[in-house]
């Protein structure tokens, strides 16, 4: 064997290691392919449904969020009407309701004094640091 037949057989070897060594490299990539493509099915398989719930879930919040507006804007309008009658009551009864207890109180003083012929004492209180005191103890109190 001559030196050249030596360098032909290593480099023939040297090919076979490396096609070898590409062959096992180019398996593996396609199991990994293989997986990525299984996994990328499952995801799919699952995120449709989950996003067709998301989706039913948003239109159902939407439709409820309507209601309550629909509410609140009744709700608002029941409050203008309220304060509007209110109003209205206390205009048109407040003047003449207070005229009637103004008139109702001077014919009780009347029907009081009928058999006095002198007016009643005005009662006498002083305020002392936020209390009433009697007259009879505000007498002691200066003597």
């Amino acid at each position: 064997m001559t030196g050249g037949e030596v360098a032909g057989i290593l480099v023939a070897v040297f090919w076979a290691i490396l096609v070898s060594f590409l062959a096992v490299v180019l398996v593996r990539l396609a199991q990994t392919l293989k997986a990525t493509t299984q996994l990328v099915a499952d995801v799919t398989e699952q995120a449709v449904p989950l996003l067709a719930d998301a989706s039913a879930t948003v239109r159902s919040a939407q439709t409820q969020l309507e209601r309550v507006d629909a509410i609140a804007t009744d709700v608002q309008e029941v409050t203008s009407n309220a304060s509007a009658l209110s109003t209205t009551v206390a205009s048109t009864f407040g003047g003449p309701l207070v005229k009637v207890a103004a008139f109702g109180y001077g014919v009780r003083r009347a029907m009081s004094r009928k058999g006095d012929d002198k007016p009643a004492a005005p009662s006498r209180r002083s305020v002392i640091v936020g209390r009433t005191v009697p007259a009879a103890r505000r007498r002691n109190r200066k003597g």
